[in-house]
């Protein structure tokens, strides 16, 4: 892995799904009327052939979706998270994930990575598609796995969710990194703490466990970009091995992550306490500064190392994560 702060790349997402459109004709692109704001204008300029414009309708777009995979096509259909979920909820359900087709549905600007406040952010996406049967959940953290999603989830069969930011995406793993599907992966071994982290979340939870093991708290953090299925085997390995649980998510604490990697310690008989980083089971407001939200709402750097140290017991204040430098792009409405 590599060191912050991290480099970025621009636009993974959309090169990575132009190149499998030049590869596979019947990859179709569909978009809600965000052409540009979806890193998909790259695939319309080139492969207009294969691009459909489904404009401000969202839910007539997931049914088109639907159809268009019983002709054996395999669309891939864009907009932000919150339109891609919330609003056509009924239509995903019905015309989807019912018959088990082959639609991939991409929400950009996940959690409180946007400014436009509880209109545009969301926060219950990973809660919505994870109780719909057939639907595989995914929340990518970096630009390496960003750009391997495409032909990850180009052949799995049935639906799938995948939350992006989008703009610039930090590049946290060296480029041998393998997105796995059906595999958490411990990034960091530890004792004292596992700290199970998805989506943007991973970067603070690595910085975090960097301070705290300076100050003597071993601290394993486990990548899970895949929520659902879940890898209970190595969440379930991993805890058994802790003191402490944490989970990180930019979602709410309720039907994401934490909600998944409780299930699965439950369900094995692993007493273990467990602290959930996350919306608190409330709506964000709009900003002008992506970490002002981030702060606010308890996901930072310095919140996860808050929690661990109080989780653990440990005496005297927390120590301080290093100030972070406002770098990239702020994903604007």
């Amino acid at each position: 892995m590599h060191e912050p702060p991290y480099l970025t790349e621009l636009k993974p997402y959309g090169r990575a799904l132009l190149d499998m459109g030049r590869r596979r004709e019947e990859v179709l692109c569909l978009s809600g009327d965000l052409t540009r704001q979806c890193e998909i204008d790259l695939f319309q300029a080139e492969l207009p052939g294969q691009f459909i414009h489904g404009g401000m309708a969202e839910a007539n777009m997931m049914s088109m979706a639907g159809a268009l995979a019983r002709c054996g096509h395999i669309p891939f259909v864009h907009t932000f998270g919150v339109f891609a979920t919330r609003r056509p909820y009924d239509q995903i359900a019905n015309a989807i994930a019912y018959p088990n087709l082959p639609v991939r549905i991409i929400g950009f600007m996940p959690g409180v990575s946007t400014p436009g406040g509880p209109s545009h952010q969301a926060i219950d996406d990973v809660a919505l598609m994870r109780a719909l049967p057939n639907m595989t959940v995914i929340d990518l953290a970096d630009a390496v796995e960003v750009a391997q999603v495409v032909d990850a989830i180009v052949d799995v069969p049935g639906p799938v969710y995948v939350r992006l930011k989008r703009g610039e995406i930090p590049v946290i793993f060296d480029d041998d990194h393998i997105l796995s599907l059906d595999r958490a992966e411990v990034l960091v071994p530890g004792t004292d703490v596992a700290l199970f982290a998805s989506g943007m979340l991973l970067a603070a939870a690595l910085g975090a466990a960097r301070v705290l093991g300076e100050q003597g708290v071993s601290v394993s953090v486990i990548n899970v970009p895949v929520i659902k299925p879940i890898d209970t085997a190595t969440i379930q390995g991993a805890a058994a091995e802790a003191k402490v649980l944490i989970t990180a998510e930019n979602h709410s604490i309720i039907g994401g992550l934490g909600s998944a990697v409780a299930e699965t310690v439950a369900e094995a008989g692993i007493g273990r306490p467990l602290r959930r980083i996350g919306l608190q089971d409330t709506f964000a407001e709009g900003s002008l500064s992506g970490p002002y939200l981030f702060e606010k709402y308890g996901l930072s750097t310095q919140n996860l190392i808050e929690t661990a140290w109080t989780a653990l017991g440990r005496t005297g204040p927390a120590p301080t994560a290093p100030a972070a430098a406002e770098t990239g792009e702020y994903s604007p409405v």
